[in-house]
Parts: C-alpha cells; sequence; structure tokens
C-alpha cells in the first residue's frame, strides 16, 4: 500500500508520488519519475553540419564516424616535436660523449646509459658547452646534495 501519486513525470506523463519539499526544490519545474525519463529528457536532437542529417546526442558534433572524418579534412595538426626537452637532452648528452669520452667526467664511471648532464651555473637554459659537464647519478647527487656520508 503505497502513497497516492501526487505529480505527472515529464516524459511520460506518469502519474506517481513525490514529497512535496522534492517537487519545490526542481528549479526548472520538470519532474521525472525515474532516471530513464531524466536521461530522455536531456537528450537534444542536432543536425550533423556535414550531411544535415538529424541525430541524437549529447556531445557528439558529427552523426557519424564517416561524416566526423569528412568535417575533419583539411585540418592541419602539428606533427613536430616542438621544444622537447627530453629529444634536446638526449642531444646534449650524445654532443658531450662525442667531444669528452663515454664516461663520467668526475669519477670515470663507464656507463653510457645512466650518464647525466650537469650544469654547472645551475641554470638549465644556459646549455653552452663550456657549462655543462657528463655525471653519472652519484656525482651528480653529490654536486647538488653534498656527501651524504659524513
Amino acid at each position: 500500500m503505497g502513497r497516492k501519486p501526487n505529480i505527472k513525470c515529464s516524459v511520460c506523463s506518469k502519474m506517481f508520488y513525490k514529497r512535496p519539499s522534492e517537487i519545490k526544490k526542481s528549479k526548472s519545474g520538470m519532474i521525472y519519475c525515474s532516471k530513464k525519463c531524466y536521461g530522455e529528457s536531456c537528450r537534444k536532437e542536432k543536425k550533423c553540419p556535414v550531411c544535415g542529417k538529424s541525430f541524437i546526442g549529447c556531445r557528439k558534433k558529427h552523426c557519424s564516424r564517416t561524416c566526423s572524418n569528412i568535417g575533419r579534412k583539411g585540418i592541419k595538426y602539428f606533427t613536430g616535436r616542438r621544444k622537447d626537452k627530453v629529444k634536446n637532452g638526449f642531444l646534449l648528452k650524445k654532443r658531450l660523449m662525442e667531444d669528452r669520452g663515454y664516461k663520467c667526467e668526475n669519477c670515470e664511471h663507464d656507463n653510457i646509459n645512466i650518464l647525466q648532464v650537469h650544469h654547472i651555473d645551475g641554470n638549465n637554459k644556459n646549455n653552452d658547452v663550456s657549462n655543462l659537464k657528463l655525471l653519472c647519478p652519484n656525482c651528480h647527487y653529490t654536486i647538488h646534495y653534498g656527501d651524504s656520508r659524513i
């Protein structure tokens, strides 16, 4: 034995009970009997800018993937690597290894995979060869943070 229906659904016109305080809270005056009816009220009909066909979608701009590809035709996307620190850092490291040898400049550790580029003045924008040093991670850490064995 439930309560008597007191309001009509804005979508399907089904009569159902809703607390009077909940009815007052509704800002738009639209009341729904279920999540399904609420979802149907949110769906809006749009026209595809490519073919003009009507479709229902929330965030979609085109009716299909085909129209989306046609609409995207001619758009130029940037494909190069612009100001990529990883690429520039690797090229810097490679140049230093070729000039100064394939080892740490402090301890002469020769594992080239772990060598790092150190900026002597601390400014990582200053990539002048005289400002750079090729170091292993241990020597690099010691220069920045000091010897931890003290």
